[in-house]
């Protein structure tokens, strides 16, 4: 099975029976989590009920995109006592907000840390990151196997950077946090994720600000991106 699973869709907090930054990428029975966020996590373990994920790739320590990986922690700590650490591929700061969170386990003892602007291969996947401007560093994430190219924005703002991440991808991730005229050098409206997507062979929007009209966001897309377009929802699985 190649698909791409919407764990959470939600910037800043989740709203009522959602969940913020989350994907889960399998590839021929590889698992990758791409952000783990606030309320993600119970919906990951909808799909790996013990927590059995190969690695998790985090982009940033902004607690909406990682805050949910303390608790895959846990779970691995006392449901997999015995197995081999978790791979977690993390930008600057991430191992930080989880020692905060929960020191004991370290967080280091149940995953094998690794520094995700060095990485340049997870399991199957090629791996290309790319800085992309944001309040913290933030590193956007392509992962590429045979037959199968995706990539993550993680938050970003506009940057010609995206366009490097997103070409000849068949599925971008976009952050696309703001509407309309809204300007933001380190958020994206969604007509701005659209032009960053130019490359890719479809546009997964996502990171909406609690209360959008998702619509709004699509058809603000749609009109710069030839592709299509799709807002995430939590549940939604695309075969890739």
């Amino acid at each position: 099975m190649r698909s791409l699973t919407v764990l959470g869709s939600c910037g800043a907090w989740p709203e009522p029976g959602r969940a913020c930054a989350g994907f889960l990428l399998e590839y021929d029975g590889f698992r990758v989590v791409l952000d783990l966020g606030y309320a993600a996590l119970p919906r990951l373990l909808e799909y790996c009920p013990h927590g059995e994920v190969d690695a998790v790739v985090v982009t940033h320590p902004h607690p909406d995109h990682c805050v949910d990986v303390s608790g895959l922690a846990r779970v691995r700590y006392y449901e997999a006592p015995d197995a081999e650490p978790v791979a977690l591929h993390c930008a600057p700061g991430v191992l930080d907000v989880l020692r905060a969170l929960e020191p004991n386990p370290d967080p280091a003892e149940v995953f094998a840390v690794h520094d995700l602007a060095s990485t340049t291969r997870i399991g199957p996947f090629d791996v290309l990151t790319v800085e992309l401007p944001h309040y913290t560093t933030n590193l956007g994430v392509r992962l590429s196997a045979p037959g199968v190219s995706v990539a993550y924005t993680g938050d970003s703002g506009p940057s010609h950077s995206l366009e490097k991440l997103a070409e000849g991808t068949d599925l971008f991730i976009s952050d696309a946090t703001l509407q309309g005229d809204a300007s933001d050098s380190y958020l994206m409206t969604a007509a701005e994720a659209a032009h960053g997507a130019r490359g890719a062979r479809r546009l997964l929007l996502a990171h909406f600000w609690p209360g959008s009209d998702r619509s709004v966001s699509v058809r603000e897309a749609a009109a710069v991106f030839d592709g299509e377009v799709i807002a995430a929802e939590e549940g939604f699985t695309l075969t890739l």
